[in-house]
């Protein structure tokens, strides 16, 4: 969440960065400077009177020692209204932190200045592209009908197991994505990556940490007996490793890379963007996740959505990069790229990656923190991305490299998988 540094330093300019992200700061923005300054006066009067209660007690005991009990009787009856008043003072401070912090959870990061002006997707900029576009025959089969065709996914039996968005992998479908998975685990470790194994259920205070709480609370799939959340992204409880930790200086960077499976309620998700592996409820995906300095987190940035590219290039998938506009970015994100592959028989772009940087947006919320050359503590930057998403690069793959012989599997999976050709 945003600091109150952030929002005092010029709560004009935090409102005006806001609005790129089209919300309507002002209101609960300038409620927090009010409550800030409210805080800031109690805790000065606490702190005056907590001073003038060891100073009269001191002179009780001076009083009694010199007999002059009538005195030390009126001390003592002031030294009760003063301990009467500091608990007043402690309520108020205590209900004006609460309605900070409950304000300031309903407040998404700011955008940075790189961030382009606009309202919806068709408002983001193309920053970057590659690959080369697949020329298939006007009869090419989409990749639900390939599915089929190939005995790969069982899309019925999963509605009939569970429900819709619950596909079933068979065969050489199964095979596929256990390669996709190692072959982009297998990446991160070769870019300096530490896999970890998270949890695929976290409490509610790590959704509240990465931001997932309260503003996704809806999309999220709740355990309500025990109080837990299916991760929608292994991103929550890797970037927890981290909460309520100081990290040494000399520890830094840290790089992890993890493997989940990823729930997601998509509630309200309708029509043909959700047809086949265009949106589930279930799908497995390789996060990556960093803990920078704030001057090496753009750095960073960089270096992540460099590692991206790389892994579509070696998948020979044609792909761009989307610059997010203010309108189309995550509740907790300060910047976001989209990596997109072409989907040739459906005739669209698929996104299968986000690169985000969330400056100290997260790490407030975490209390993730590092000692500086100055002995203060300092708020991290954290960052992460998709490395990425299965379900739509498998759709990428079997529609683009499907020919009369069958679906032919790009160089660099062709070790995993055990197989060249879907046939």
């Amino acid at each position: 969440m945003l600091t109150l540094q952030q929002i005092n330093q010029d709560p004009e300019q935090v409102i005006a960065r806001l609005a790129v992200k089209q919300f309507d700061g002002r209101e609960p923005i300038m409620r927090v400077v009010e409550l800030d300054k409210q805080r800031r006066a109690a805790q000065k009067q606490r702190d005056d009177n907590a001073a003038q209660l060891n100073k009269m007690a001191a002179q009780i005991g001076a009083l009694m020692k010199q007999g002059q009990r009538e005195e030390a009787d009126k001390a003592k009856e002031a030294v009760a209204a003063l301990k009467t008043s500091l608990k007043d003072i402690d309520d108020q401070l205590s209900a004006a932190q609460d309605e900070i912090t409950e304000i300031l959870l309903s407040v998404p990061n700011l955008p940075c200045e790189a961030v382009p002006k606009g309202r919806t997707a068709a408002d983001n900029v193309v920053e970057k592209q590659g690959g080369n576009m697949p020329d298939l025959p006007a009869d090419a089969l989409p990749h639900w009908d390939l599915a089929k065709k190939y005995n790969l996914i069982d899309f019925d039996l999963g509605v009939k197991i569970t429900g819709a968005g619950f596909p079933v992998y068979v065969g050489k479908g199964a095979r596929l994505q256990r390669a996709l998975i190692q072959f982009f685990l297998d990446e991160a470790g070769k870019a300096g990556y530490t896999e970890v194994q998270p949890p695929y259920v976290v409490n509610e205070a790590s959704g509240y940490g990465t931001g997932q709480l309260p503003d996704k609370e809806g999309q999220m799939y709740h355990c309500q007996l025990d109080n837990f959340y299916l991760i929608p992204t292994a991103e929550v409880p890797v970037t927890n490793l981290y909460r309520d930790v100081i990290i040494p200086q000399e520890e830094l960077p840290k790089k992890n890379c993890a493997y989940s499976a990823c729930f997601r309620r998509e509630a309200g998700s309708y029509g043909k963007d959700v047809r086949g592996l265009n949106r589930l409820h279930q799908f497995d995906k390789v996060e990556i996740v960093r803990i920078e300095r704030p001057e090496d987190s753009y750095a960073a940035l960089e270096q992540m959505k460099d590692h991206v590219q790389g892994l579509l290039e070696k998948l020979e998938l044609p792909w761009h990069i989307l610059r997010l506009c203010g309108g189309d970015m995550s509740f907790t994100s300060a910047i976001t790229f989209d990596f997109e592959v072409w989907s040739a028989a459906q005739g669209r772009w698929l996104e299968v990656s986000s690169v985000s940087n969330f400056e100290t947006y997260q790490a407030n919320r975490l209390k993730c923190r590092y000692r500086g050359d100055d002995k203060k503590t300092h708020l991290f930057h954290t960052l992460n991305g998709s490395a990425l998403a299965l379900p739509r690069i498998v759709a990428a793959l079997l529609e683009n490299n499907q020919t009369p012989q069958g679906i032919i599997i790009p160089a660099a999976l062709r070790p995993y998988t055990g197989f060249d050709i879907i046939d």
